[in-house]
């Protein structure tokens, strides 16, 4: 089982940013996916997950509106569009599997101007 982050970067205020995670090695159909983030001496924290089918999703309170996930079963990806950055935004994102004691290595967004 493989997840591969990728699409971090740095951005200003008010920037937008498209990270996406690359699945291997299982089902990915079969599970729903989510995406944490992690910043610099705080808890991970979960930011958005989708259903496997991708009907149904769920934000956190503090992305709500801006950010929107998605997935393509057919290409075994997920998706994280995030709009409307802001500095709080800044740590490191990661696609996990509901279900699966899997994390990939993460990608380091960072939001500043």
């Amino acid at each position: 089982v493989q997840l591969v982050e990728s699409g971090g970067g740095l951005v200003q205020p008010g920037g937008s940013l498209r990270l996406s995670c690359a699945a291997s090695g299982f089902a990915f159909s079969s599970y729903a996916m989510r995406w944490f983030r992690q910043a610099p001496r705080k808890e991970r924290e979960l930011v958005a997950r989708i259903s496997s089918s991708g009907t149904t999703t769920y934000y956190g309170d503090s992305v709500e509106g801006r950010f929107t996930v998605s997935r393509d079963n057919t290409k075994n990806a997920t998706y994280l569009q995030m709009n409307s950055l802001r500095p709080d935004g800044t740590a490191v994102y990661y696609c996990n599997i509901v279900g699966l004691g899997c994390w990939g290595q993460g990608t380091q967004v960072t939001v500043s101007s």
